[in-house]
């Protein structure tokens, strides 16, 4: 009985001493980074951002919980270029991926010319490595297929399990995913690929749960094609079977949102995770009426329009984030690699990205330099400068000018009025563009053939 007593006092003190020095050390840790991008979802798409029609009661806890930011962008307005501008923290005119498909003499995949990431781009899985975290990415790579330079594992990643090439990404019963830079691993048939992706990632944060991790969460929920395992909250909706399945899609990533902060909870690491939650750009066209997935804004996905660029950002971090608290800072995905450089306490060695740590910690911050886009298929450029947005179509196109603080929509041109604004945002589209062999700036759009029917594709990344 003294032995026993003497034991249980014993553990008694070693449990008080790790209480009392634990904390201190979780202090001086950086905090671990989750950055959840969903794929294809509209600003509007979100409850806590004014849906009426989809259920997401755990992202908008994430709302309530942390930052929700009205004036964030996208990297692109398409998949490929978005996922460049995260990981290398460079806008569209710099980075090395501008588009989905490029043009010019490279290695092509299955027929489509895919230009990867070089050896040469850093991301910001390979900054955080070396500050001393572990990190993983989990669903859509579309950076770079087998064999190429732009695989996950040759820029930072110790371990990513999903899909490299964003076209096998619309393959939700695929018989196989892909981990690191190519391993086939099979799955049994049947297999709805979002779950076994989003279990590996639960799994990496247990596994790394004693000491800093990146987890990247590029998920391909709700991106077509549109099949999900259940459309039950949905099924007595007046839609279209294609819509019920997207909306489903969102509702299942929002469950999983309940699942990861759950797990961030029960493991103990809350106070010191710091959750990311967007999508990669602007919604498709068939859910922009039923459902309002564009929110206030015109456009869709691949236009640089509010519609195609505007993205839901939601931040947490308990403790330094003022929970409720919404921010109509002006940033884009761009500045991701600048703020996770601060959070770990690295140097940001890229003059496009900007750290909006101030922002988080409830601090002024001055306003950041012009955000800046272009993308192909057909050439398009974008600034975004206080409260002026401004889109043209080719290098000599005349340039739309709206103020987007009183003109969400972009529904009203006031480039006639301000001639001084339009010249300063010229030359800023001049000066962003740096020359790509495979992304030409084109004077202006080709025209299309006179009887030429237009051809939509079934698919696209």
């Amino acid at each position: 009985m003294v032995s026993g007593m003497r034991l249980h006092a014993g553990c008694i003190t070693f449990l008080t001493l790790l209480a009392l020095t634990h904390p201190a050390q979780a202090r001086d840790r950086p905090p671990n980074i989750v950055f959840v991008m969903a794929d294809d979802q509209g600003y509007g798409d979100v409850a806590c951002y004014g849906s009426k029609h989809l259920l997401t009661p755990n992202i908008d806890q994430l709302a309530r919980d942390g930052m929700l930011f009205r004036h964030c962008y996208a990297g692109s307005a398409v998949c490929a270029p978005t996922r460049c501008v995260l990981m290398t923290g460079m806008h569209p005119g710099h980075c090395t991926r501008r588009d989905n498909t490029a043009t010019g003499a490279l290695d092509s995949f299955k027929g489509r010319p895919l230009l990867p990431l070089s050896a040469k781009d850093t991301t910001i899985a390979a900054s955080l490595k070396k500050a001393g975290y572990s990190t993983g990415g989990f669903g859509k790579w579309g950076l770079g297929n087998p064999g190429t330079t732009g695989t996950p594992d040759k820029h930072g990643f110790d371990l990513f399990f999903g899909y490299l090439d964003q076209v096998h990404a619309h393959d939700y019963y695929t018989s196989h995913l892909v981990r690191n830079g190519g391993e086939e691993v099979p799955l049994e048939n049947g297999t709805y690929s979002h779950i076994p992706i989003f279990d590996a990632a639960l799994k990496f944060i247990r596994d790394n749960a004693e000491k800093p991790f990146f987890c990247y969460l590029p998920v391909c929920l709700p991106h077509g094609k549109y099949v999900t395992p259940s459309d039950k909250a949905y099924a007595d909706k007046p839609w279209p079977q294609m819509v019920k399945n997207y909306a489903a899609m969102i509702t299942h990533l929002d469950s999983d949102v309940g699942r990861l902060m759950k797990l961030i909870k029960d493991i103990g690491i809350d106070d010191n995770t710091i959750v990311f939650y967007t999508s990669d750009n602007g919604p498709n066209l068939p859910f922009v009426k039923p459902l309002g997935s564009a929110g206030p804004f015109r456009g869709t996905k691949r236009q640089l329009t509010e519609g195609g660029l505007r993205a839901p950002m939601i931040v947490r971090w308990p403790g330094k984030i003022k929970p409720g608290t919404q921010s109509d800072f002006v940033w884009g995905h761009v500045d991701f690699f600048a703020t996770a450089c601060a959070l770990a306490g690295v140097k940001n060695n890229k003059t496009d990205s900007v750290s909006i740590v101030s922002t988080l910690l409830g601090k002024k911050q001055q306003q950041r330099s012009p955000l800046y886009w272009e993308i192909h298929h057909p050439f398009q450029q974008a600034v975004r400068t206080g409260k002026w947005k401004a889109i043209r179509h080719g290098t000599k196109a005349p340039l739309k000018l709206f103020d987007v603080i009183a003109d969400p929509g972009e529904s009203s041109n006031l480039a006639d009025d301000n001639p001084d604004i339009v010249k300063n945002i010229e030359a800023i589209m001049s000066r962003e563009h740096s020359p790509s062999k495979f992304f030409p700036a084109r004077e202006k759009p080709k025209a299309r053939k006179a009887g030429r029917k237009k051809t939509v594709k079934k698919q696209s990344a």
